[in-house]
């Protein structure tokens, strides 16, 4: 008897450290659960050092992340941006890879524009800035 309600303690007890390591996971890992947001494309000529994961930014404030970089047949690095579903980008929009500090993570920042018409789901940005190597 005193066996089984130590493998049941154990048990439950792995149980619980399974359910906190997956939490932190999730939370620590910025890993997105729920598929919330839009997704555009934007055409650079060099996105050195820019990876999937990294952030997309308006104005300092964190709007999406990198979820895709990929080579078009015009030897350009097609960049898709997942973006917060509440954030707007017009389609003279500006999209430039930035450094966070001298040696800091490459991130892509965003100036919204300021034109009547918005880049629709799967739109792309024409306008952009790469980054500089150094």
């Amino acid at each position: 008897m005193k066996r089984t309600n130590l493998e049941l303690t154990v048990g439950v007890f792995v149980l619980l450290g399974m359910a906190c390591l997956a939490y932190l996971a999730i939370n620590l890992g910025k890993m997105e659960v729920y598929g919330e947001g839009y997704q555009i494309f934007a055409i650079f000529d060099n996105v050195s050092g820019l990876k999937t994961g990294a952030t997309v930014e308006i104005a300092g404030v964190d709007v999406g992340q990198v979820n895709s970089i990929q080579l078009t047949p015009m030897y350009q690095a097609r960049v898709g941006l997942k973006l917060h579903q509440g954030v707007k980008v017009h389609d003279d929009a500006i999209a430039s890879v930035r450094t966070k500090g001298i040696i800091g993570d490459k991130f892509v920042k965003l100036s919204p524009g300021s034109s009547e018409k918005l880049i629709p789901v799967g739109g792309k940005i024409f306008n952009t800035e790469s980054g500089i190597d150094l």
